[in-house]
């Protein structure tokens, strides 16, 4: 059985994209092949079938080998809920929330579920294709690393190193990333690839030859810029999105300190109907016809920011016009009347008075909710699928009207008496075709059409395998998920 991992320059140099591309480049070969990262840090997350939770780009490694998403895929995962902190997530559990400086001594017993996790990976699946976290070479965190270098070691696997051409320096960054190395790492390195290349290839060969020359390492490829490519993002707001004409639902999404699956906005992001703003703080919020405040690691602390930005004027003026608000998890706890944090989940301990326009409090518990759903909306028979990622326990009258029906029967998320305001705890909403366009629908798009997020999907995991096939050195690749040196 064999590892090979994939580590990059600096963050969003390409990793999950890599790695992704590999999984399904091996699968297309008959090879069992499942998707690793032994240290995740992201506020976008995904449900297991183990019921536990893991980031959302090693659920979408998932898909591209073919396999149901398991907390052995990402045995670390750390939710920043501030600055300095985090909720610590160990083989799918939260185990708590730690600083920095704790959380440092805490990495041996982190280091011991990563050899676990990966340890039984190895003996089910023929490769291992490994994902690192942001960049080998930062020297700060070193020591206990568990995520790159102190992995590959660990485990004695070969490595690959990607870098972005697009945002520049490229060579540097490679030869400047290899420097920082000690012998023995640059040794697991075993070659390079450059990501999102623009332009002739001829032009860019004399640099190849050098940087293979000065570093005695092989250039495994050179992969193109894609052009409307989506691949679901792993922590940062992905707000592009294609060219769209005629008449087009205004959607308005605040980015909040702590906003979390934020992935639920990419089937309307790249719906031909939606325009869809994400608005940061500072700056205005435009005319919408549909609000939706999204997920939050730190409700009360992200509701605050909200008020103090304007959100609560805009919104109340944005009803009173006749437009419509959906909260989705803790912008479902937001909408309510009180959110209640008595044992500092989420922050220090307290209460904090909701905006009020749903008849619910909300209380967060030490135990988080975690599992996959289906249903249908009740409003209108839509089905539904997604999952729950929450601590909070929600009551109150508006939840006797609820948004959804969830199989094997009850309901969820809460609807407002004139119908204008809806919430839910359920992520993905807009992933099942039928649903989206069922609150399109509410929302006031006539003649809403239906989006195949999944297949969107499918098509941008099959053109990466494409990738690889047309734009990499897949003699040499084979060597190294073979376990040849």
């Amino acid at each position: 059985m064999a590892t090979l991992m994939v580590q990059g320059t600096t963050s969003d140099a390409g990793k999950s994209t890599l790695v992704t591309a590999l999984c399904r480049w091996l699968r297309r070969q008959n090879v069992t092949v499942a998707p690793f990262k032994p240290q995740n840090m992201a506020l976008n997350s995904a449900v297991t079938a183990d019921g536990g939770e893991i980031g959302r780009a090693q659920a979408v490694q998932a898909q591209a080998c073919g396999l149901a998403p398991h907390t052995d895929m990402n045995p670390v995962l750390l939710k920043p809920n501030s600055d300095t902190g985090a909720q610590v997530i160990i083989h799918g559990q939260a185990v708590g929330n730690m600083n920095a400086l704790r959380y440092h001594g805490y990495k041996a017993t982190a280091m011991r579920a990563v050899l676990e996790s990966h340890a039984r990976l190895n003996a089910a699946y023929q490769v291992v294709v490994v994902e690192g976290a942001g960049s080998p070479a930062e020297i700060n965190l070193r020591a206990g690393d568990i995520a790159n270098m102190g992995f590959a070691e660990a485990v004695d696997c070969p490595v690959i190193l990607v870098a972005d051409i697009n945002r520049g320096g490229v060579f540097a960054h490679l030869v400047g990333t290899l420097a920082l190395l000690s012998e023995r790492e640059q040794a697991r390195v075993k070659g390079f690839v450059i990501n999102r290349f623009r332009g002739d290839l001829a032009l860019l060969q004399p640099g190849l030859d050098w940087l293979e020359a000065h570093t005695g390492k092989l250039v495994l490829g050179v992969l193109p810029y894609l052009s409307e490519f989506h691949l679901e993002a792993e922590d940062a707001v992905d707000s592009r999105q294609p060219a769209k004409e005629g008449e087009l639902l205004r959607v308005v999404v605040p980015v909040l300190p702590r906003i979390s699956n934020h992935t639920d906005f990419d089937p309307l992001r790249l719906h031909p109907q939606v325009a869809l703003s994400f608005i940061r703080p500072g700056e205005a919020v435009p005319p919408a016809d549909l609000i939706i405040l999204p997920g939050s690691k730190s409700v009360r602390a992200d509701l605050t920011r909200l008020r103090d930005s304007g959100w609560e004027e805009a919104i109340t003026r944005h009803l009173r016009y006749g437009g419509k608000v959906l909260g989705i998890c803790g912008g479902l706890q937001m909408l309510g009347t009180r959110i209640a944090d008595p044992l500092g989940i989420e922050g220090p301990a307290g209460n904090s008075q909701g905006l009020g326009w749903l008849a619910l409090e909300t209380t967060l518990a030490a135990e988080k909710q975690l599992r996959n759903v289906q249903g249908r909306l009740l409003f209108d028979d839509a089905p539904v699928r997604g999952y729950e990622i929450h601590a909070g326990v929600s009551e109150g009258p508006d939840l006797a009207r609820p948004a959804l029906w969830l199989t094997p029967g009850r309901g969820d998320g809460a609807v407002s008496a004139d119908g204008q305001v809806m919430g839910t705890y359920v992520h993905g909403l807009f992933e099942e075709p039928e649903a989206c366009a069922a609150v399109l629908r509410w929302a006031g798009l006539e003649g809403a059409t239906q989006l195949d997020y999944d297949a969107l999907r499918e098509r941008d995991i099959e053109r990466l395998a494409d990738l690889v096939e047309q734009h990499m050195d897949t003699a040499r690749l084979r060597d190294l998920c073979a376990g040849e040196p």
